[in-house]
């Protein structure tokens, strides 16, 4: 089993940033891609961000694209959102996922096993 538990959100001004963590925990994991998701109030969840466990390139929304950046801690299995230039659009909860079977479709949320609880991101204009 494998916990996901997110950190670092909160209420920041327009043109501001963030640092989102995800912290990966369990008894022998084996995961093959970690992701950012977010949903805001009325709408459906999207994919933000993503990176195989592994080493490779990340993938990013279109609408994130140049702003926002994610990396891994491999020794402290951590996977971290930098999200800069913050919007008002942003504001979202934001989720960890991960998923451990591969390839995968990484902007689907039925593609994750895993999920954390979601960590609040409001952006003030």
């Amino acid at each position: 089993q494998v916990q996901l538990v997110e950190s670092g959100g909160g209420l920041v001004q327009a043109g501001g940033s963030l640092s989102l963590s995800c912290a990966v925990s369990g008894r022998g994991f084996n995961i093959y891609f970690t992701g950012w998701f977010r949903q805001a109030p009325g709408k459906e969840r999207e994919f933000v961000a993503g990176m195989r466990w592994a080493p490779s390139n990340p993938y990013y929304a279109d609408s994130v694209k140049g702003r926002f950046t994610i990396s891994r801690d491999y020794a402290k299995n951590t996977v971290t959102l930098r999200m800069n230039s913050l919007r008002p659009e942003d504001t979202a909860l934001y989720y960890c996922a991960a998923s451990s079977r591969g390839p995968l479709n990484w902007g689907r949320v039925a593609e994750y096993d895993y999920w954390g609880q979601g960590t609040q991101v409001t952006v003030s204009s």
